[in-house]
């Protein structure tokens, strides 16, 4: 009888170690070669692996964009923006998505054309991504997560949210989507991190 209890015991705890292992073997691994947000590759709206740490030392803000959004228009302030301080170190990087409301349904030659016809974007555009979910961008996860990001997690909830990334890469202003771009505390977040030298 103790024999048999024995074994039960032996077998139950070599099944709660074996799925102890499969539980933590299952939790996403940190990579160490991601020190903040431009430590990501992001593929170019003309098909183009940029590594984004060629923009560390700027103040960089990241928006994911879309051609048929009530926000669309915000386009303009991000181009105007960029325009007024790009020779002061700001980049604006757009990441086209089409999760909320199939808002981006076109092509990347499509949303090219769409950019710049419409509002003469310049900035760095890049391939459509996701923001959420299990196949959101390793940069979108980064910048959401509650554990890299504490201050401003949380999924992206809709178009045109903008997220502000100091000259070191930290991720140091969030602004949701009815915030438009040339509002005061866009501005204002913009130029207190280009003063940082």
């Amino acid at each position: 009888m103790l024999c048999g209890l024995s074994r039960q015991v032996l077998t139950l705890t070599v099944a709660l170690t074996v799925s102890a292992g499969a539980l933590f073997a299952a939790e996403p691994q940190k990579d160490a070669n991601v020190k903040d947000a431009l430590s990501f590759t992001m593929e170019s709206l003309a098909g183009e692996k940029v590594d984004l740490s060629k923009y560390r030392g700027k103040v960089v803000l990241m928006v994911n964009v879309a051609s048929e959004c009530g926000a669309t228009p915000q386009y303009g302030p991000l181009q105007s923006l960029y325009s007024k301080y790009q020779d002061k170190g700001l980049v604006v990087l757009g990441f086209p998505c089409n999760q909320f409301g199939s808002q981006e349904p076109g092509s990347a030659a499509e949303i090219q054309q769409f950019c710049t016809a419409n509002y003469g974007v310049t900035f760095p555009m890049f391939a459509k991504i996701d923001v959420n979910g299990d196949d959101a961008a390793p940069l979108y996860k980064y910048l959401t997560s509650k554990e890299t990001n504490p201050k401003h997690a949380g999924r992206v909830g809709w178009n045109f949210e903008k997220f502000l990334i100091g000259r070191d890469g930290q991720i140091v202003a969030r602004f949701p989507t009815p915030v438009d771009p040339a509002s005061d505390d866009v501005v204002e977040a913009i130029e207190r991190e280009l003063a940082k030298k």
